[in-house]
């Protein structure tokens, strides 16, 4: 008996030593390659011109917009909004870089420090300074998400959104006729338990500083609210929710807050992967809200653009995303129409950011 064993023992070790046996692996490695053969093609060039206006470039003198150019050309980008366009002397070096070589391919957001806010003298003084930016040549302002996350006001104390201090910001970019683009809080699932049940488990477990609770610094929910509050008490102030206000993975929520909000506008931002997942639902929303979508891409990696364009302009079905860590399903495409994918991609940008150049999207 006792030699069976062993020679069951030796059998089973040499089995799953062997190159052949399946190794144990955990769900970061695990990442099969499809067996699943269905016509498609990767497009790597939009049908037709767009705007991004979620991008940001740190670097904008005339050699790096240069090097931009060629990118945006080989995927018929027609004008970039740079969203971190910073404030003063800095915006202002930007703004004659553009000028100097591409006037009409590029447009910067100024910026606000929201670090120290005191009173509503703090208030006023900001508001002047985004309007001297406005006037040397900035098309709008961008919120980042660091409002409400991180910002401390000069009593140490979480900034909140809809802190009152704030309005004379939101109030001059209605007087100046410029949008706010703005980023509140982050997915959902960042507030939510890290366990299995967590679709971010993996993005969560590779960038642990992500991870939130409703103490550090505040709910989801309340964040979210905070913004909304905004919205709602400047209703002549142009607001487009960054990344589809987080709610691209509900779309029946984001229509109704479209309903809610008309001043409210969306934009597509690092949130296709929601998207690709439900082609027949998305479908239906862009051509529903079809004026109130806009174009966004956020990081700058010309190489993730052509999942962009599938998922927005094929039936492709079952081709992959980018990032394991963002989204570990197949995309989908959702086969918009073509008036569709016009005000998507520029009308309405056109609408909503003043002195663009038109004559781009001449057809």
């Amino acid at each position: 008996m006792t030699q069976l064993k062993n020679t069951i023992l030796i059998t089973f070790l040499a089995v799953v030593t062997s190159p052949s046996f399946a190794q144990e692996m955990g769900f970061e490695e695990y990442n099969p390659t499809s067996t699943l053969v269905v016509p498609g093609t990767e497009i790597t060039k939009a049908k037709f011109p767009f705007i991004d206006v979620h991008s940001h470039q740190r670097d904008m003198s005339v050699e790096a917009l240069n090097g931009l150019i060629a990118h945006m050309d080989a995927m018929n980008e027609a004008i970039m909004v740079n969203l971190s366009g910073r404030s003063g002397k800095s915006l202002k070096e930007k703004i004659d870089n553009i000028n100097k070589s591409y006037p009409n391919r590029f447009v910067v957001f100024a910026n606000v420090d929201f670090e120290g806010a005191k009173d509503m003298a703090w208030g006023e003084q900001a508001a002047a300074q985004l309007e001297q930016d406005i006037k040397n040549g900035a098309k709008g302002l961008k919120i980042f998400k660091s409002l409400g996350l991180r910002n401390k006001d000069a009593n140490g104390n979480r900034l909140a959104i809809d802190d009152p201090r704030l309005d004379p910001i939101w109030a001059k970019c209605a007087q100046m006729g410029v949008p706010v683009l703005i980023h509140a809080a982050d997915p959902k699932s960042f507030w939510d338990d890290m366990d299995a049940d967590n679709e971010r488990w993996l993005e969560l477990k590779t960038h642990p500083r992500r991870k939130r609770t409703a103490t550090d610094p505040a709910p989801f929910e309340q964040i979210i609210q905070e913004q909304h509050n905004v919205f709602k008490k400047h209703p002549n102030t142009k607001f487009i929710n960054a990344h589809m206000g987080w709610h691209a993975n509900n779309l029946e929520k984001l229509g109704e807050l479209l309903d809610e909000m008309p001043n409210m506008n969306v934009g597509t931002s690092a949130v296709i992967a929601e998207l690709g997942r439900q082609p027949q639902h998305a479908r239906a929303f862009f051509i529903k809200y079809q004026d109130r979508v806009l174009f966004g891409k956020d990081s700058w990696k010309p190489e993730e653009f052509p999942t962009y364009f599938r998922v927005l302009e094929s039936n492709d079905e079952y081709f992959p995303y980018y990032k394991k860590y963002h989204a570990f399903w197949a995309m989908y495409g959702l086969n918009l129409p073509d008036e569709v994918l016009r005000k998507l991609y520029y009308q309405n940008a056109l609408n909503l950011i003043p002195g663009l150049d038109t004559s781009l999207f001449e057809e």
